[in-house]
């Protein structure tokens, strides 16, 4: 029996966009560039599915707004131009390729949407045939790759939530969690000290808390890398 994945191959490119690798990063990161960032990070976004040359300097304003940081997972909708549809469906593909990097489909999230009967399925061939969610796979591709290194905006967020705790503060603690769901290993035990502090300076002791190192096992580049992040500090008591 066979191991190999199945992979939809990138189809359009070479016609609807660019098939070489390089050129296609260029042309992203100059419209990306020419697009402002809004107040917030994005949870949804709307964005164009026609050839590059006409709507990639579009489509750039809405991907500008996604931060890799924050997104665990993207759920791509697209329409269906050649094949009637009776309801939405799930490619059989389990790797989708772009000119940049393979994207890895969740495979548990599939089988979880199936088990809903809400689905039916597609086949390979008519999801290599179809442009809409193809033509967003390029920029999801480069969106997940950050605006700036992924490793940077992963330091940002971890610092964010350090900058808190040293504030000594477990509501805005909290809701940074709840906010940013940042997975700190040791937040709840965090939660409990930064609990047992604000009890104590109720009784008036004086204290701070500095965070002394902070590192990361790896510098993630792609949304296929994967990191730890470490940091240390002290709780001092005057």
């Amino acid at each position: 029996m066979s191991n190999r994945m199945v992979c939809r191959e990138a189809s359009h490119a070479g016609s609807w966009y660019t098939a070489s690798g390089s050129q296609l990063n260029a042309q992203l990161e100059g419209w990306l560039s020419q697009a402002q960032s809004t107040a917030g990070p994005a949870r949804a976004i709307i964005a164009p599915h026609a050839g590059y040359t006409y709507c990639g300097a579009c489509a750039a304003h809405a991907y500008k707004q996604v931060d890799p940081s924050i997104t665990r997972r993207v759920f791509i909708l697209g329409p269906s131009h050649h094949v009637p549809l009776s309801r939405c469906a799930l490619s059989p593909a389990e790797v989708y390729r772009t000119p940049l990097y393979d994207l890895r489909i969740d495979q548990k999230v599939y089988a979880d949407l199936w088990k809903t009967g809400m689905f039916e399925r597609m086949s390979l061939q008519t999801d290599e045939d179809e442009h809409s969610i193809e033509m967003h796979l390029p920029y999801t591709a480069k969106a997940m790759e950050s605006q700036g290194e992924i490793y940077r905006s992963i330091e940002h967020l971890d610092k964010m939530g350090m900058g808190i705790i040293e504030q000594l503060d477990p509501i805005s603690f909290s809701n940074y969690l709840k906010k940013y769901h940042n997975t700190i290993c040791g937040r709840h035990p965090i939660g409990v000290l930064l609990n047992a502090v604000a009890e104590l300076k109720k009784n008036g002791t004086d204290m701070n808390f500095s965070f002394l190192n902070y590192a990361q096992s790896s510098q993630c580049r792609n949304w296929s890398d994967s990191s730890v992040s470490y940091a240390a500090g002290a709780l001092v008591v005057h």
